[in-house]
């Protein structure tokens, strides 16, 4: 069923992006940039586009609850939907902070879960028109073309660790304990880019503290339905009404899921 939807989704992300996003790429006046919390912002594109998302979702499947960002928000109740029969999960402009600052990576996050569970998932460039979708048991795309993750090949591997949201003290064990067996990269401060880069053999192993629903249920689905693996560190799968928890391991195959996951049980 959620294969069928995949060309009117996209449709409605590429309104959501001509309408509200691309037109305002590196013209933001100072007035459209809010401080949504530390080191956080949200723009007029933001919530722009997030209504225009949320109105063309309707459209598709109208049984369906709605959680976007901005709207949860601004109206924390909307998070116990996240557990619905049906719920949409909209992130309007992943990498808020890119864009705010007139600079890739950004993109859109679409899921649709059911019972708590991601079902599918669509990831758009809107700069490139690149369309990352999964469905559960149906395999990972990339545009048409069904992908399979693959490793960078490089000893040691490629780690993009986010830890921006850890605490001190889990920030000084990740670096005294887990850096020293990677190559570190930047984290691309954006799910919409991270992602794909452990699919597409760019990165091979990624660490996420904060587990928003709409960060990451797209993309978890994307890397597992293209054989690689992202679950919480201990093997649960992901859930996004469990995304108040945190931790989450992201790995270009499941050999390299288990060896970080080992790793980090030690800390």
């Amino acid at each position: 069923m959620t294969g069928s939807l995949t060309p009117a989704v996209l449709a409605v992300m590429q309104e959501a992006a001509q309408r509200a996003i691309l037109p305002r790429y590196q013209a933001l006046a100072a007035h459209e940039i809010d401080a949504k919390a530390a080191d956080d912002v949200v723009t007029v594109a933001d919530k722009e586009a997030e209504l225009i998302l949320a109105e063309g979702l309707a459209r598709l499947l109208g049984e369906a609850a709605i959680v976007g960002e901005e709207a949860a928000h601004a109206d924390p109740a909307l998070l116990e939907r996240l557990g619905d029969a049906l719920c949409w999960i909209i992130d309007p402009i992943d990498g808020t902070n890119n864009y705010a600052a007139g600079k890739p990576p950004f993109g859109i996050m679409v899921a649709l879960a059911e019972a708590g569970e991601t079902r599918a998932g669509w990831i758009y460039d809107p700069l490139s028109g690149r369309l990352c979708h999964a469905h559960r048991g149906g395999g990972a795309f990339v545009d048409d073309v069904q992908v399979s993750a693959r490793c960078t090949g490089k000893v040691p591997p490629v780690a993009a660790i986010s830890l921006v949201f850890m605490d001190q003290d889990r920030r000084e064990a990740m670096k005294a304990h887990i850096a020293p067996h990677y190559a570190l990269v930047d984290i691309p401060r954006c799910a919409a880019e991270q992602y794909p880069r452990l699919v597409l053999g760019v990165n091979d192993v990624s660490i996420f503290e904060r587990t928003l629903a709409w960060d990451h249920a797209a993309g978890v689905l994307f890397v597992n339905e293209a054989g690689g693996k992202a679950a919480r560190p201990d093997g649960r799968p992901y859930r996004v009404d469990e995304a108040h928890l945190p931790g989450l391991i992201g790995a270009a195959s499941p050999a390299l899921w288990d060896d970080l996951a080992v790793r980090l049980a030690s800390l």
